[in-house]
Formats: structure tokens, C-alpha cells, sequence
């Protein structure tokens, strides 16, 4: 077998390994992502903006709550939406996905910026594109460095529990059946 052949099947067995995820691991994954943004962004934005760290901590927690709401409200209504007129989820839904979602968000953080903060709607509309710009790259770097280590984890664990399981099987093999 040639090594492409050899990582594209380590690849796929990655990936198989990645879309079975437990609701507890995914879990897992959405609520460590948001505890490392919230403090990579209470910490940044307090320096940055001249706040305490603590209110720029409540802003960025109320801000991450904002988003997984809103996340869990606008998907519910986009499956509604493609269920009720039928299209898929090709290159032009996700990009429409993404922008609405966005908007949506941007709608809820900024008057809730303004307000925490004490700063004019276009302060904090800046703000937002100023965290937007930061959740891009975390995000890509957050899923592939946890997808990464997962799969570290994961072959760790097989490779431990493949010599118990050998171990098992030879010894009950080894061993008259009674009834």
C-alpha cells in the first residue's frame, strides 16, 4: 500500500472518528471553546480598552451567552426554513447561513456593549468587528488543535485497549468451553 493510500486512510478513519462525537463531547468541545474566548477576551479587552478585568468579564460572559442562544434560536428557525422551501445546504445557504447569523448576533452585542461600557452604538458596533476578527482565526485554531489532540487521545486509547483485548481474547481461547 503506498503512503498516500496509508494517510488518506489514516484521514478518513480521523474523520470517521471525528463525526462520532457524544452529545457529552460535544459539549465538552462548545463549552471549553467558550471558557478560553471568554478569558482570551476579558483579558485582552480590558487591557486594551482601559476596563477591569471583572467587567470586561461579565461582558464577554453575557456576550457568550448572547451567541450560544442565538445560535441555538437561529438554527432551529434556518432548519424550519430549508425544511419549509426545500433547499440545500450547498456553498451559497452556508454563506447566507453565516452572514444572517452574524447580523442577528451583531443586532444583540452591540446595544449590550454600548450599554455595559457606556459607549455609543458605533464604539461599540467597532468593538463587535473588532471580536468578530478575533473569532475567526481562534475558531480555526481552537477546532483543528482540538481536533488534534482528540485524535492523539483516541489512538492512545485504541492502542491500549487493542493489547488487553488480545490479552483476552488468547486466554479465553486458551481455555476449555464448559457449559
Amino acid at each position: 500500500m503506498s503512503t498516500t493510500n496509508l494517510n488518506s486512510s489514516a484521514v478518513n478513519s480521523a474523520t470517521s472518528s471525528a463525526l462520532k462525537k457524544s452529545l457529552a463531547e460535544r459539549f465538552f468541545q462548545a463549552l471549553l471553546f467558550e471558557v478560553i474566548a471568554v478569558v482570551l477576551c476579558a483579558v485582552v479587552g480590558a487591557w486594551l480598552l482601559g476596563y477591569s478585568l471583572v467587567h470586561m468579564g461579565a461582558l464577554t460572559i453575557m456576550i457568550s451567552l448572547c451567541a450560544m442562544f442565538w445560535n441555538m434560536v437561529f438554527n432551529a428557525l434556518f432548519d424550519r426554513a430549508q425544511v419549509r422551501f426545500g433547499f440545500k445546504r450547498g456553498v451559497a445557504a452556508r454563506v447566507i447561513h453565516a452572514v444572517m447569523f452574524e447580523v442577528g448576533l451583531i443586532a444583540a452585542v452591540v446595544p449590550l456593549a454600548a450599554w455595559w461600557l457606556a459607549i455609543g452604538l458605533w464604539e461599540a458596533f467597532v468593538l463587535d468587528i473588532g471580536i468578530a476578527l478575533f473569532f475567526l482565526p481562534y475558531t480555526f485554531a481552537y477546532n483543528w488543535a482540538y481536533d488534534t489532540l482528540r485524535a492523539r487521545f483516541m489512538r492512545r486509547r485504541a492502542s491500549l485497549v487493542a493489547p488487553a483485548t488480545a490479552e483476552m481474547t488468547t486466554t479465553s481461547a486458551a481455555q476449555p468451553q464448559t457449559r
